[in-house]
C-alpha cells in the first residue's frame, strides 16, 4: 500500500506526519509531496519530493498574482509526481502547500483524508473539505467551521504526538542539562523562532524567577547571541537557541512547569506528558487560532468537590495585557501549590488519547481500501 503525506511544510505539519508514520508497520510505502521548509531534514524514511506552492491570503496583496502562479506551478508538479507514484491514499495536514497535491489527487480520484490540528481550522483545510472522504479534527469545537454538508465526514481524534518525546528520563535529563539545585524546573519554549515578549520578561526579571526555580530556556536562534551577551553566567539558568528532539524529550521529562506559546503541537505534547503549563498565545497567529487552542485546552473541568476550586488544564495569559508582575505572580502561585500542579497535570494528561496515532492510522487504512 502506498500512503502519501502532504502539508504546508512547517513543524506543525511535519511532526504529526512523523507520529502517524511511527504507528504503521513497514509493509507500507510512504511518500511526502509538498513544500520543502521543515520537511527535508525531518522525514526519516519517508520518500520526499518538493513542489512550489503559493500562499492563500485572507486580504488583498499586490503579490497575489505571483502567489497564484506559484500555485499553478505546484499543480503541474503534483500532476507529474502523483502520476509517477500513484498512491492508494492521500493524508493532508493542510496548509497552503497542500492544496496543489489535494486538488490533483481529487482529479485522479485518489481518496483524501485531511487533518487539522488547530481549534480554528486553517483556510486551506476548510476549502479542501469538499475533496475529502474524511476530515479529522483535534478539537471538538472545530466542527462549527465546516459547512453543514461536510459534517458527516468529520471525526474528532486529536493531534498525534511523536512517541520519542514520551520516553525522556528525569535522571538522565539532570545530567544532560547539568541541573545543580533541588529547585523546581521551568521549561520555557516559544516555538522554533522563540518568543520575543516571553524572552524579554524572563531575561529582565531573571534573578527574581531564579529565586523560585531553575530554568531551561529555548529562546530562538535569532535571539540567542543577544541574550547570552546580556545575561551573567549562572549555573541554574540553561540557555539554548533551540532544543532538538533528543534535548526536548529530556527537557519535558525534567520540567515541573512549562511556559510556552499555544500552537496545537505544543499543547498536545504538554497534554501527552501531563505537564502543568502557562500558555501565552501568539497574538499575530492566523485567525487568532493560538488563543482558541489555549482556551479549548485550558477550559476548566468539573470542580474537585461541590463548591470547590475549578482547576484548569493550563493557565492562559493574554500577551497584550501581560506584565512581568502578572507572569511572576502566576509562576509563584503554581510553584508554591504542589496540589494545584498535580491536579493540572492530571487534567492535562486526560486531554490526550495515547492511541491517537493508531486511531488516525486506522482511518487511513479504512479509506485506502475504497480503491
Amino acid at each position: 500500500m502506498r500512503i502519501l503525506f502532504t502539508g504546508g511544510g512547517t513543524g506543525g505539519h511535519i511532526f504529526p506526519i512523523i507520529a502517524i508514520r511511527e504507528s504503521f508497520q513497514d509493509t507500507q510505502e510512504f511518500y511526502y509531496l509538498g513544500p520543502d521548509g521543515f520537511a527535508r531534514e525531518n522525514l526519516g524514511d519517508i520518500k520526499a519530493k518538493f513542489i512550489t506552492a503559493g500562499k492563500f491570503k485572507r486580504y488583498f496583496d499586490p503579490l497575489l498574482l505571483i502567489e497564484f502562479i506559484k500555485t499553478i506551478v505546484g499543480i503541474i508538479q503534483s500532476f507529474w509526481h502523483l502520476f509517477h507514484w500513484m498512491p492508494d491514499i492521500i493524508f493532508s495536514k493542510g496548509g497552503y502547500g497542500s492544496f496543489p497535491v489535494v486538488f490533483v489527487a481529487w482529479i485522479y480520484r485518489i481518496p483524501i483524508i485531511i487533518h487539522d490540528s488547530d481549534a480554528v481550522p486553517g483556510l486551506a483545510n476548510r476549502k479542501m473539505a469538499k475533496f475529502a472522504k474524511r476530515i479529522i479534527l483535534s478539537f471538538e469545537n472545530s466542527k462549527k467551521y465546516f459547512k453543514t454538508k461536510h459534517q458527516r465526514k468529520i471525526i474528532v481524534i486529536g493531534n498525534p504526538v511523536r512517541k520519542e518525546l514520551l520516553n525522556g528520563d528525569k535522571n538522565k535529563a539532570k545530567e544532560l542539562f547539568q541541573i545543580q539545585t533541588n529547585k523546581p524546573i521551568i521549561l520555557i519554549l516559544g516555538g522554533s523562532q522563540g518568543a520575543q515578549k516571553i524572552n524579554e520578561i524572563i531575561t529582565d526579571f531573571l534573578p527574581r524567577i531564579l529565586e523560585m526555580a531553575e530554568i531551561i530556556h529555548a529562546c530562538g536562534q535569532e535571539n540567542f547571541a543577544e541574550i547570552r551577551k546580556n545575561i551573567p553566567e549562572t549555573s541554574d539558568y540553561h540557555l539554548y537557541p533551540f532544543l532538538d528532539v533528543e534535548q526536548l524529550k529530556y527537557a519535558y521529562a525534567v520540567a515541573d512547569l512549562i511556559i510556552n506559546r499555544a500552537g496545537a503541537g505544543s499543547i498536545f505534547e504538554v497534554a501527552a506528558l501531563g505537564k502543568p503549563s502557562i500558555l501565552i498565545p501568539l497574538p499575530s497567529a492566523a485567525a487568532n487560532h493560538q488563543q482558541e487552542n489555549a482556551f479549548e485546552f485550558a477550559r476548566p473541568a468539573e470542580a474537585l468537590a461541590k463548591g470547590g476550586e475549578h482547576i484548569p488544564r493550563a493557565i492562559v495569559l493574554n500577551q497584550e495585557n501581560l506584565t512581568p508582575n502578572i507572569l511572576l505572580e502566576q509562576i509563584s502561585n503554581l510553584l508554591s501549590n504542589p496540589q494545584k500542579l498535580s491536579e493540572m497535570s492530571q487534567k492535562a494528561k486526560s486531554f490526550y488519547n495515547p492511541q491517537t496515532p493508531e486511531l488516525i492510522r486506522d482511518e487511513i487504512l479504512k479509506f485506502a481500501k475504497i480503491i
